[in-house]
């Protein structure tokens, strides 16, 4: 896998640039520990490539190291993030809204178009899917709406606690597919309202009721789902 070697600032990045800026992005909004050996997982080479990658992303003016070994957007790196996450998130819309496909397929077929969709038709897509705000799993859209500040992971919640799932995790979109339809078939939508039945802390387990049924979801499953309490 080879990175553009390109010195052209004002050049689109390459096919896979684009996939390094985009995880780095979607690490970045689920306030994960940006480091290499993370997104060597995350787009599945070896922490060599990524090494390599990320000098070539420094030289570029892309990314940076911070004081804690963590990698960082540089300004230029966000801007041409965000522009990658908005025409994927925009794509989605319209297989899912347009086509009717489901999440697990909208997400992988807007990921093999984003980087072929020019600025005209993104533009063009977002007007007549009427200026959609989020993804269909209910991310933002990078320059057209930001996550609630209030915003909570469903793992963060006690029993008895109410709220409005906003979001399902990109980790989970990008990391974890089978969960992205689980969470689907049992309601954990956008939108939704859940109530925390349980909350064990010694199995780790919450029990949520969601569209009149129970759903028992691990830890790790709770924490990818985000919601907004009352």
């Amino acid at each position: 896998m080879q990175l553009d070697q390109s010195n052209n600032a004002s050049a689109e990045p390459s096919e896979v640039v684009s996939r390094y800026l985009e995880a780095i992005y979607y690490m970045w909004a689920e306030k994960e520990p940006l480091r290499s050996a993370r997104l060597a997982d995350w787009l599945g080479v070896s922490r060599p490539t990524v090494a390599v990658g990320l000098r070539r992303m420094t030289r570029d003016g892309l990314v940076r190291m911070n004081g804690r070994k963590e990698i960082e957007l540089t300004p230029r790196g966000m801007r041409s993030a965000e522009s990658i996450v908005r025409r994927h998130r925009i794509m989605e819309r319209w297989l899912t809204d347009g086509l009717g496909l489901d999440w697990v397929t909208a997400d992988a077929e807007a990921a093999r178009l984003e980087h072929a969709v020019s600025e005209v038709v993104e533009q063009r897509l977002y007007e007549v899917l009427g200026r959609p705000a989020t993804c269909p799993h209910g991310n933002p859209i990078p320059g057209h709406s930001e996550a609630s500040p209030r915003e909570v992971r469903l793992s963060s919640l006690r029993t008895g606690d109410r709220a409005s799932v906003t979001r399902v995790s990109e980790v989970a979109e990008r990391e974890a597919p089978l969960l992205l339809g689980y969470l689907h078939q049992r309601d954990l939508t956008p939108g939704r309202e859940v109530t925390v039945v349980e909350a064990d802390e010694v199995g780790k387990t919450l029990r949520v009721r969601v569209a009149e049924r129970d759903v028992t979801l691990s830890h790790e499953t709770a924490s990818k789902v985000w919601a907004v309490l009352p």
